[in-house]
């Protein structure tokens, strides 16, 4: 395993984006990243020893956000097809931190408080300038009657688990793979009695929205009763990083399944890769595919050991 250093501006790490890293993909020139706790997404310039000469993007610009372009927009997925970015909130409710423990009855209170987000129940996809590599006005997926966990309401497995945190269990979409197949979201939740979930949907553009008009499918995978953290196109398999889905430290695998031919229930799935983790910090959540064929890992909450002066270290995996 090696490393590789990703440098951010300071209004980046002012923000601590680079300590909140939960999204990754490569194209040709760099890395597009994004933490989870902006509406924004970045990008990074390979220069030759790092990522930096970052630029970036307001998702607001490009989309009618629902609460608005500063509210965090929790953004736990990117990909690139067929020259589009795409990005994917988490879908999640979030249940407030205790912060102390000195006053009970106010850390009660704050760990009966279930919050819904609007930004975070969003799927975004921008065109891609050819010369610039910057995004233009895209589609978005949004609203109370219009995002993926209203079109889930009724569903048999995973419609109980709506009105759950996504640290609790509940609804929390972590990774997305476009292909020509389709657009396939990976669930960090909910895990049902082992079997994780890959969500695989058919959105129709219509201007500056998109839609679902097509039936989404379902995939349980056995991961041993992980959750799916991120995911990749590897030709026509791809590729997993799994971990728990509670607030809980490893382990953490890199999984490979083909979606065409492990359908509905697939328990035969080949783990590439342990990848390391820490306690408390250094929490793998984004990867992508690099051209020679390793595996990029970046990780939220970072060991002070992965931090720099600029910005942060990334592993490189051989698989």
């Amino acid at each position: 395993m090696t490393q590789v250093e990703l440098r951010f501006d300071q209004a980046s790490r002012d923000s601590r984006t680079h300590t909140n890293l939960s999204a990754i993909r490569r194209d040709e020139t760099g890395l597009w990243v994004a933490g989870d706790e902006t509406a924004t997404i970045e990008h990074l310039t390979w220069t030759g020893d790092h990522f930096g000469a970052q630029r970036g993007f307001r998702l607001a610009d490009f989309v009618d956000l629902p609460a608005g372009p500063d509210d965090e927009a929790d953004i736990e997925g990117l990909a690139r097809h067929d020259g589009h970015l795409w990005a994917i909130g988490s879908h999640s409710l979030k249940r407030r931190r205790v912060k102390t423990t000195r006053n009970q009855d106010k850390g009660l209170r704050r760990l009966a408080t279930v919050l819904r987000e609007e930004n975070r129940f969003i799927l975004v996809r921008l065109p891609l300038d050819a010369a610039t590599n910057s995004p233009a006005k895209g589609s978005i997926m949004s609203g109370r009657a219009e995002n993926l966990a209203y079109h889930l309401r009724d569903d048999p497995h995973l419609a109980p688990f709506l009105a759950l945190p996504g640290k609790d269990n509940g609804l929390d979409i972590e990774g997305i793979a476009v292909t020509r197949h389709g657009v396939h979201l990976g669930l960090r939740g909910p895990v049902l009695r082992g079997w994780a979930v890959v969500l695989e949907i058919h959105p129709e553009v219509d201007g500056p929205r998109m839609r679902l008009r097509r039936p989404y499918r379902k995939h349980f995978l056995d991961l041993g009763g992980l959750g799916i953290r991120d995911m990749c196109p590897f030709g026509d398999d791809l590729l997993l990083l799994t971990g728990p889905s509670m607030d809980l430290d490893g382990p953490v695998r890199l999984v490979r399944w083909n979606p065409l031919t492990q359908q509905g229930l697939a328990d035969d799935l080949q783990v590439l890769a342990e990848l390391p983790h820490g306690v408390g910090c250094d929490h793998p959540e984004g990867l992508t595919l690099l051209p020679d064929g390793r595996v990029m890992v970046v990780y939220d909450s970072p060991s002070p050991a992965r931090m720099t002066e600029h910005g942060v270290y990334a592993d490189i995996l051989t698989i």
